[in-house]
């Protein structure tokens, strides 16, 4: 493991990273690995559709045919007109 140390870190920066850390339950260190390692990974990360993209790519996609729209069905009268 490496060791970093962080100078001229302003005291705001300071207390905001000492409340999350308890808020989290851990050490202000442990907050700042967290922190950090989300940082640098937070590109590896994708959303769902990139995935299934990615994943169904080598097929080379598929081209679904779209059905014809129905006409819209008149709405629903709400008012009760029975005696």
């Amino acid at each position: 493991m490496a060791t970093l140390t962080i100078r001229n870190l302003d005291e705001e920066t300071k207390r905001r990273l000492r409340l999350l850390a308890a808020r989290h339950g851990h050490s202000m260190e442990e907050e700042a690995r967290r922190i950090l390692s989300r940082a640098v990974h937070q590109d590896e990360r994708k959303g769902l559709g990139t995935l299934i993209h990615r994943q169904f790519e080598a097929v080379g996609g598929v081209d679904l045919e779209i059905p014809p729209r129905s006409s819209v069905r008149p709405a629903p009268a709400l008012a009760d007109d029975t005696p």
